[in-house]
């Protein structure tokens, strides 16, 4: 019986003669099909995805160089372009639209022997913090199929949870990757702004987001963030960083200078028992002779609301292109002229929660409005990253919680936006700021749900940051997921 546990030892069993990449990606199918009630997949290449298998296993019983991701089964969420592939966003208004180019990291993927098994849900043009707001239904967590994953990028969550494949990508504009981590007991890492080029992912708001993974150890994240970095031409916003050898420098036995803000843990709406269980962790920590500081941070309640009025005035600018002329989804009435045809075609394409952040990001840019609610919004980001910066001059490492619950019940908070939109109070920061972040699944809660912890470093420090998150996994992880 195949079972996956790293991308190490599973080319081990390749070399060894044991399994094949065919036998690998029909297994992985079948639990496609048998968890299809999660409905974590919106489309699936079983035929393709076959057919590299065999080319890939051709190629290794003849002798020929591998690539790092040899046979490795991934899943990509349905912004991100694949070429000849359909991808939607998740939404009726790019209902028949396929890709015309690969993403730069799909590219950079399948060059590596990547095997990409299928589109991903998530909620539409990853707006959302639940995977409740896609046009193909929500996906459900598979600890619980009656409470919700996280989003945006739930479906990526719950592919590596449901072991639907060995990693995914997903995309983090203020969490959607490291919330729906969170509640699926999964590892999630947003690298630094540009660390990644973005050119074939669907855009939410361009300053913010960043392609992210999901995985179940660090070594895997290290190697396939080390695979896909770097500069890209397409991508002005990329960066010229160089690109460390992640996967080959994990070890790391070095104390950390670690800064917690008072805030975060001390904020009302977070769980008693995750502040208890964090804290207590944090206590061993300086235990273990990890310099360990509770520090003010007394920005915390501008974060998200000026999160929400930049993404959303960015979104309403980029969403702007959708309108049924050129591709995508149109109104069916003939009888519309224009601007009817514009009205129509959008109103019918988007869902609710779209529509209301691009009506509240167009009210932000609005003659009268922009100076009152852009501006300063701007500002509080300028501040946020100037502050940053001096925090990272006396700390390595900032500690918080990721989200301020577990996992909620499908539903629950539907009817509140607001109490929606404060479940990113934890990781709208790292996206304002443009720092990386991970979502580790340490802890188990009395509910029986995980939770993890988040850490950050500065801007394209994610080695360090991956190796501490090694060196936490190994120290303190008390969460295992289930067989589903």
């Amino acid at each position: 019986m195949f079972s996956f546990s790293s991308i190490q030892d599973y080319h081990y069993a390749l070399q060894a003669g044991d399994l094949t990449c065919r036998e690998t990606v029909l297994y992985y199918l079948e639990r496609i099909q048998r968890l299809g009630h999660l409905n974590a997949f919106v489309q699936v290449y079983e035929k393709e995805a076959l057919l590299k298998a065999d080319l890939l296993d051709k190629e290794r019983n003849e002798g020929r160089k591998s690539g790092k991701l040899h046979g490795v089964v991934i899943g990509i969420k349905d912004v991100i372009c694949y070429k000849d592939h359909p991808v939607t966003a998740g939404s009726r208004i790019l209902e028949g639209f396929h890709s015309l180019y690969n993403a730069t990291a799909i590219e950079r993927l399948i060059s590596e022997g990547a095997i990409i098994i299928g589109h991903l849900n998530c909620d539409e043009f990853a707006m959302g913090s639940s995977n409740e707001n896609s046009v193909y239904g929500r996906v459900r967590n598979g600890l619980d199929p009656e409470k919700v994953p996280g989003g945006s990028s739930g479906g990526s969550a719950v592919a590596v949870q449901a072991s639907l494949c060995m990693l995914s990508l997903g995309s983090d504009t203020g969490g959607s990757v490291r919330q729906p981590a969170d509640f699926c007991g999964v590892i999630g890492l947003k690298p630094t702004y540009g660390r990644i080029s973005r050119y074939g992912l669907i855009a939410y708001a361009s300053s913010f987001d960043q392609i992210g993974i999901f995985g179940r150890n660090i070594e895997d994240l290290a190697l396939v963030l080390e695979l896909i970095s770097g500069f890209d031409a397409h991508d002005a916003t990329s960066s010229r960083e160089p690109v460390p050898a992640y996967a080959a420098n994990l070890k790391s036995d070095g104390r950390h200078r670690i800064a917690v803000f008072k805030e975060a843990l001390d904020h009302p709406s977070l769980d008693p028992e995750i502040r208890f269980q964090i804290r207590d962790f944090l206590d061993d920590l300086r235990l273990k002779g990890h310099q360990v500081e509770e520090i003010s941070f007394d920005l915390m309640d501008y974060i998200v609301p000026a999160y929400y009025i930049l993404t959303t005035a960015e979104a309403s600018s980029n969403l702007s292109r959708y309108d049924g002329v050129r591709y995508g989804r149109r109104t069916k009435d003939s009888e519309a002229g224009f601007p009817a045809f514009y009205l129509k075609t959008r109103s019918e394409g988007f869902s609710m929660e779209v529509k209301r952040r691009i009506l509240l990001g167009t009210f932000v840019l609005s003659a009268g409005y922009y100076e009152a609610y852009f501006s300063k919004a701007q500002k509080v980001r300028k501040i946020l990253t100037d502050r940053t910066k001096l925090i990272f001059n006396d700390f390595d490492i900032i500690l918080s919680p990721t989200v301020p619950t577990t996992a909620f019940k499908s539903g629950e908070k539907s009817s509140d936006p607001v109490a929606m939109y404060l479940a990113d109070l934890y990781t709208v920061y790292a996206n304002l700021v443009g720092i990386p972040a991970i979502s580790l699944p340490l802890f188990t809660h009395t509910n029986g749900m995980p939770f993890g912890i988040q850490a950050m470093t500065n801007q394209f420090r994610e080695l360090p940051l991956l190796q501490f998150s090694d060196e936490l996994l190994h120290q303190y992880k008390s969460y295992e997921i289930p067989s589903l």
